[in-house]
Formats: structure tokens, C-alpha cells, sequence
């Protein structure tokens, strides 16, 4: 059966001039008949690159939205377009605005796991890589860190000479991880190195061997000596880390620990959307602009 589904995709792929990107949270057999798989942001730029008529995004809208924004030419569709990400919606447009008169001097710096609208209110993007980075390179004093506050926290410490205000938005997966939930698994795998990602709470990144985004965490076991590794991150980079890195081993930091709008991606939506060209990723022109310019910042200070 699955076999059947995977020659039409790749049948009507060709036909199409399509792509397929998938996020390594998406499901196992998605991410295996990818032409790609990386984190929002890669793919995104990825797509800049790819003569194809179509990118069929596997992941959640804000994704396929910033795709659109970097392409705006190009056709992106998602196989799921109820797939999204509760933390992309966490931050306010009207709290922004209010923060702009109650600051002087200060810039909004906008996780790029966030709604179209929200980059286009924002002065400039960030990643979980680049954060730090960008942050730092910013002239103004005042930043408004929108809308992960366990992101803007990691950033906070990291970064002197800034008053980083905090956002109340949180990924409701990561920042379940506690330190309880931490010393469990220690007491199960004493030997194992703790891999996290910012998102999680900062007790839990304290706790931890390795703080990155997914990329650098799955960078950082294939690198390393170590052979037994904690994941603190979506139980779908598991995928990519035992692709990456066989013979070591790799056990998540709590059970059930996955993002049920990632496994929206199923191979029967993917067939779907090719099939129909449904779900398509459409944005008003001045919001894709105004989104653009915080991207092409990034891109700037990251240099």
C-alpha cells in the first residue's frame, strides 16, 4: 500500500515540477520521501534556490508561510493546512504597538516560529541558532523578544548591555520537559549526554550537556565521542539522528514527547495535495513585504 502511494508522489512530482521539504518533526516515512529535510528556516531559504513550480511544504503554516514570503512566485502547498503552531500566534500586534510608545529606541525581534503578521510588525528575525547573534549585533538598547519567552530567556543571559523585555509565549511540547522529568531519565541512562533545545524551560537548560536548535543538536551527536545521548526536543529529529550518527544511541526525555500538528504531514496528504493543488499558501503583498524586510535583516546581521 505504502509502496503504491510513494510511486504516484513521485510520478506526480516530475509531472508537476515539484518539491518536497520536510521538517524533521515531520513523520518518519514523510521525511524519507523528502527531497529535502531541515529545520523552518533552511528549508525556506532552500526553496529560493530550487527551480520548481511547487513546494510542497511538510510541516506547519508559519513554515509555509515564510516559505511563501522568501518565494512569492512559487506555489507552496501544505499537505495539511490545519497543521499549525499554537506558540506562532502568542504574541500581539496591539501589545506590540504599545510597546513601540512605552520604549524609546526599541526593536522587536521576532522568532521565526511566528505568524507572517507578526514578522511584518517586527524590525527583525531570528532562529534559535542565530538568536544570541542577532540580538547582540542590534543597536538598540530596548529589545522586545516575541513570542517564545523560553527563547528570549536563553538570549537574556547570553546577551549584556540589552534590556531583552520577555513575551508570555511558550512551545506547549518543549516547555512540558521539567527537571523532575530530567533527573528520571538521568537515574535510567547516568552515562547519556542531555542534548536540548532553547525552547525548553530554563531549568532544563541548565540541566543540559548541549543547548541548540534541532539542526546543531543533531550536528552536535554525530560529532561527538559520546555514543548515548537525551534528546530534549520533538521525537521526530530521531529520524535524523540515527540516519546521522549509527551506532549510538538516543532515547527522548519523556514519553509521547511529539507535536501532534507535525503529523498532520501523513504520505496520503502529501498524495492529496498533489494530486489537487489544494491548500495553498496565499498573503496579502504589503504583509509579505513588511515580513520580508525583518527576514532580510536577519540575514544581514547573521553575516
Amino acid at each position: 500500500m505504502q509502496s503504491g502511494i510513494i510511486e504516484k508522489i513521485e510520478k506526480l512530482k516530475k509531472e508537476k515540477n515539484a518539491v518536497i521539504m520536510a521538517h524533521y518533526y515531520a513523520p518518519r516515512e514523510v521525511q524519507e520521501i523528502a527531497d529535502y529535510v531541515g529545520d523552518s528556516y533552511y528549508l525556506a531559504r532552500l526553496a529560493v534556490s530550487t527551480d520548481k513550480d511547487i513546494v510542497v511544504l511538510c510541516g506547519v503554516k508559519f513554515m509555509g508561510e515564510s516559505v511563501k514570503i522568501l518565494n512569492p512566485n512559487k506555489k507552496v502547498l501544505m499537505p495539511n493546512i490545519s497543521a499549525d503552531c499554537p506558540m506562532a500566534h502568542m504574541a500581539d500586534v496591539g501589545k506590540i504597538a504599545k510597546m513601540r510608545e512605552e520604549y524609546d529606541d526599541l526593536a522587536v525581534a521576532c522568532y521565526i516560529n511566528s505568524t507572517a503578521e507578526l514578522k511584518s510588525v517586527s524590525d527583525v528575525c531570528v532562529t534559535s541558532s542565530n538568536a544570541v547573534k542577532i540580538v547582540e549585533r542590534l543597536e538598540n538598547r530596548n529589545i522586545y523578544f516575541i513570542p517564545d519567552k523560553n527563547l528570549g530567556t536563553y538570549v537574556k543571559e547570553r546577551v549584556s548591555g540589552k534590556n531583552i523585555i520577555l513575551n508570555d509565549g511558550c512551545c506547549p511540547i518543549h516547555a512540558s520537559v521539567t527537571a523532575g522529568d530530567v533527573e528520571k531519565i538521568r537515574r535510567e541512562h547516568p552515562e547519556a549526554k542531555l542534548l536540548c533545545h532553547p525552547e525548553c524551560i530554563d531549568e532544563v537548560v541548565k540541566m543540559s550537556d548541549f543547548v541548540g536548535s534541532t539542526a546543531e543538536i543533531i550536528d552536535f551527536a554525530k560529532a561527538s565521542a559520546d555514543k548515548e545521548f537525551i534528546i530534549s526536543t520533538e521525537d521526530g529529529v530521531g529520524y535524523a539522528l540515527m540516519s546521522s550518527s549509527p551506532g549510538k544511541s538516543f532515547v527522548f526525555v519523556k514519553q509521547d514527547f511529539e507535536c501532534a500538528d507535525m503529523k498532520m504531514n501523513t504520505l496520503d496528504a502529501v498524495l492529496s495535495v498533489l494530486e489537487n493543488e489544494e491548500n495553498e499558501i496565499l498573503l496579502d503583498e504589503e504583509l509579505m513585504a513588511g515580513a520580508n524586510r525583518a527576514l532580510v535583516r536577519m540575514l544581514e546581521l547573521a553575516k
